[in-house]
C-alpha cells in the first residue's frame, strides 16, 4: 500500500462493521486505522495524521455528535457521519455539529466509496489549514468559523457558519442550492438557501443589494469571490 493513499480512520463499536469497513477500504486504495469508540480514535490521532474521519453517531460513552462538536474545534480534518437515524432533524444536527457528509446504516458500499473521494477531492490538502478569507474590512477564518470586521466579531448562526464554510473552500465555484442544502444541511429547499445568503450578504458586503464578495449565478447558484 502506497503510504500517500489517503489515510481513514473508522470510529465505530461495532467490531463486524470496522472489519468489514477495514478490508473494503483497503481493498479501494485507502490506508486504514480503526478505533471502537472517541477515547481510542483520540489516542490514535495523537500519533497519526488523517485524510478523513468515518464517525458512528451512536457510540457507548462520548456520542459521535459530541466527538465531532469538539474535534471541529481545533482540527478541519473532514468528518463522514454514519447513523442508523436517518430523519432529517438528525442529519441536520450532525452538520451543524461538524459533519461534512452523513450516510444512514444499511448503506451501499459504493455509496461510501463515492462520498468518501467527494470529500476527499474538496478538502484542504493534509496538513495545509483552510486559507483565510478576505472580503474588504471582513475576514472569515474557516477553521474557527470566525467571522469580523476590523477585528471586532461578528455572529454566525450554525447554518450560515457552515454555507459561509462551503463557498470558502472552493473559491471561485458555482455552488448549487442543492449542493449547498447538502453540503450545510439547510432545512426546506433552495429557498432555505436564498434566505441564508441574503442573511449573510447583511454581515459581510458593504452594500448586501449590489453584492460584491457572494455573488448570484443565475439558474446556476451562488458564488464566493474574495479580494
Amino acid at each position: 500500500m502506497n503510504e500517500d493513499n489517503p489515510h481513514i480512520l473508522v470510529v465505530d463499536d461495532d467490531a463486524r462493521l470496522r472489519d468489514l469497513l477495514g478490508k473494503f477500504l483497503g481493498e479501494n486504495g485507502f490506508l486504514v486505522s480503526v478505533a471502537s469508540d472517541a477515547a481510542g480514535a483520540r489516542t490514535k490521532m495523537q500519533t497519526l495524521s488523517f485524510d478523513l474521519i468515518v464517525l458512528d453517531l451512536m457510540m457507548p460513552g462520548e456520542s459521535g455528535l459530541d466527538f465531532a462538536q469538539d474535534l471541529r474545534r481545533r482540527d478541519a480534518v473532514p468528518i463522514l457521519m454514519l447513523t442508523a437515524m436517518g430523519e432529517t432533524e438528525d442529519r441536520i444536527n450532525g452538520l451543524e455539529r461538524g459533519a461534512d457528509d452523513y450516510l444512514v446504516k444499511p448503506f451501499e458500499p459504493r455509496e461510501l466509496l463515492l462520498r468518501l473521494n467527494n470529500i476527499i477531492k474538496r478538502a484542504p490538502v493534509a496538513g495545509q489549514p483552510a486559507q483565510d478569507v478576505v472580503m474588504g474590512d471582513v475576514l472569515f477564518r474557516p477553521d474557527r468559523q470566525e467571522l469580523s470586521r476590523l477585528g471586532e466579531p461578528l455572529r454566525l448562526t450554525d447554518v450560515e457558519a457552515s454555507l459561509l464554510g462551503a463557498l470558502a473552500r472552493r473559491p471561485g465555484d458555482i455552488l448549487s442550492r442543492e449542493e449547498l442544502i447538502q453540503l450545510t444541511g439547510a432545512s426546506g429547499d433552495g429557498r432555505a438557501i436564498d434566505v441564508q445568503v441574503t442573511r449573510l450578504r447583511r454581515k459581510i458586503e458593504q452594500n448586501p443589494k449590489l453584492p460584491r464578495y457572494l455573488q448570484t449565478v443565475r439558474g446556476k447558484g451562488y458564488v464566493l469571490k474574495p479580494d
